[in-house]
């Protein structure tokens, strides 16, 4: 393994750091070893993501409109199948 040293670090970010490792019960290089390993996980999703980027197909649906559909497919298939919609309390 090789070791990383990160000089001119502000007292109040190294301070903060350092709080935020005490409250996951990690040591301040255990804990910022975990943030250098998620960020290297992540940087691989990225030609991943680039792949999809200039895509023009799939949904262009909000999360709200999305939800709207799918509750509005639902009553409608509830009036079919037994003649009345569900009551809120039945769909979740």
């Amino acid at each position: 393994m090789v070791a990383l040293q990160i000089r001119d670090v502000p007292d109040d970010v190294r301070q903060a750091l350092s709080e935020r490792a005490r409250a996951r019960g990690q040591s301040l290089q255990a804990f910022l070893l975990s943030l250098v390993e998620e960020e290297a996980r992540r940087s691989a999703n990225l030609p991943l993501l680039d792949r999809f980027a200039g895509r023009d197909d799939g949904s262009r649906l909000s999360s709200g409109e999305a939800t709207d559909g799918l509750d509005s497919a639902r009553a409608e298939r509830d009036v079919q199948l037994n003649g009345q919609p569900a009551s809120p309390s039945d769909v979740a």
